[in-house]
């Protein structure tokens, strides 16, 4: 079984003043606090969340 790419991802900005579709986008990438950081397989629809919400989250540099 072939291991699936990783991407990390950290919540570092606050979403309180934003629409509710960002704050939602948020909640599906599974962030629960500020500057959390979330392991997530690398697929498209990850990425287009990620690319929803750049101002929000940052993408880390995978180890290994």
């Amino acid at each position: 079984m072939a291991a699936s790419k990783k991407i990390r991802i950290q919540y570092y900005r606050s979403a309180i003043a934003t629409p509710t579709r960002h704050k939602l986008v948020i909640k599906g990438l599974g962030f629960t606090r500020l500057n959390q950081i979330v392991e997530r397989e690398d697929t498209e629809s990850i990425r287009g969340m990620v690319k929803a919400v750049p101002h929000l989250v940052r993408i880390l540099e995978t180890r290994g």
